[in-house]
């Protein structure tokens, strides 16, 4: 029983952690897509349970501690896109569309490494701009309700100096007490946890503004880098089961609401890291956390209600604090190589613009913008004034006459995911 005290510890953590640190930015991003309080409950009850399903199925299976979650980076895309213009249920529709693309990445190889081919910087760039908006909440929550926020976002400074691993829950705890003494109250608020189907509807434009960009993101920023963090603890699961099961998954939960369900990242270090105990028992702990996300998700209905009766902009502020450390990976990820840099910013600045054409949203619009640039300098020369570093880095010769170790193009290893192990394709 001691062996298996540690994973057991750890998965509760990885519940509490990965729930409590990001419901509060998939509950906004249902609302801000169309969704009534009953719809943005059910979907985030809906991605819990998928979530909690597939780490248990996996986890049996494999006997390797995969944890899985919800796309939080895709819950902040939903915030960034807005309403669509067929409402919740066409929202829905883009989740399916979301879905389906995962299952058919995991079945059909070239289609995975299409969407491992998209240069680092601009997937990076892309969501970094999804999140900027999100992320200046804290700000203006600051400037809007002082009384509230400020408790809110010193706890979470001070926490993530002191235990990192529990600044947002912090803060959220904070944030709750806060809206009890200043809200209503939940009297005549239904908090019973319950699924809610919608029927989805299709439509082009929401399909190709939320539907693709929320795959792409989905698969740049959760599942590449989960495998990642499994690599890095010595576990190497094949890819291609993780995205059919997860795919199924977000497929199964798109007409309750839920958005997408995918390898947890972040999170996935509680499980996997050393703290879970001896490495052939690590698994109990995916087991578990998924076990505990699923039970967390009855409190959906809940903590929709609580989040209701608190001004919006705290919410917001909450959720954005959440993402900061997102933010600053993506920003760093994305200006990395100077080859790249300036089609990077490019995908910023039009994701970030939030300007959608031809009823498309932005994100879409900055992939397309920051690639098309990309393309236009691709076989650009280095000329005598550019500056040595960059002649390095378009694959000229570096410090002492060496050529540095980059392809045709001038496209390095880090523009592919670190850890995408080929025999695990």
């Amino acid at each position: 029983m001691r062996g298996v005290a540690r994973p057991l510890l750890a998965g509760v953590v990885t519940a509490l952690v990965g729930f409590g640190g990001a419901f509060t930015v998939v509950l906004t991003g249902l609302r801000a897509a169309g969704a009534s309080e009953g719809q943005a409950a059910s979907g985030l009850l809906a991605v819990c349970l998928g979530s909690g399903i597939v780490a248990v199925v996996l986890g049996l299976r494999t006997r390797q501690p995969i944890s899985i979650a919800w796309s939080t980076p895709g819950a902040a895309l939903l915030i960034s896109a807005g309403t669509p213009a067929g409402g919740f249920a066409a929202a829905e529709g883009a989740f399916l569309l979301c879905g389906a693309l995962i299952v058919v990445a995991g079945l059909v190889r070239p289609l995975g490494r299409l969407i491992a081919a998209i240069p680092a910087p601009l997937a990076s760039a892309m969501l970094a701009g999804v999140l900027l908006d999100l992320c200046l909440a804290p700000v203006r929550a600051l400037h809007d309700v002082p009384l509230v926020a400020a408790p809110v976002i010193v706890v979470w400074a001070l926490l993530t100096r002191f235990a990192r691993p529990w600044a947002v829950p912090g803060a959220l705890v904070v944030a709750v007490a806060g809206i009890a003494l200043t809200g209503a109250g939940l009297s005549g608020v239904a908090v019973a946890p319950r699924l809610e189907w919608t029927a989805p509807t299709f439509d082009a434009a929401t399909l190709v503004s939320i539907g693709l960009p929320l795959f792409l993101v989905t698969m740049a920023s959760q599942n590449v880098p989960g495998m990642a963090v499994l690599a890095q603890f010595g576990f190497r699961p094949k890819l291609r089961g993780i995205l059919v099961s997860t795919g199924l998954a977000t497929l199964a939960g798109a007409p309750f609401g839920g958005h997408a369900v995918n390898l947890a990242a972040i999170s996935a270090a509680l499980a996997a890291g050393p703290d879970a105990g001896d490495p052939d028992r690590r698994w109990i702990a995916s087991i578990t956390a998924g076990i505990g996300l699923a039970v967390l998700g009855l409190g959906a209905g809940l903590a929709t209600a609580l989040l209701l009766l608190s001004p919006p902009v705290l919410v917001e502020a909450v959720a954005g604090l959440a993402l900061l450390g997102a933010l600053a990976a993506a920003v760093s990820s994305a200006v990395a190589e100077p080859s790249g840099r300036e089609a990077a910013v490019v995908t910023f600045v039009v994701t970030a613009a939030g300007v959608g054409f031809a009823g498309i949203g932005s994100a879409f619009w900055g992939l397309l913008a920051g690639g098309a640039i990309l393309l236009l300098h691709r076989r650009r020369r280095p000329t005598p004034h550019d500056d040595p570093a960059e002649v390095s880095v378009e694959g000229g010769a570096g410090p002492g006459g060496r050529r540095s170790p980059r392809g045709r193009h001038g496209r390095t290893s880090r523009n592919w995911p670190a850890a995408r192990p080929r025999r695990h394709g």
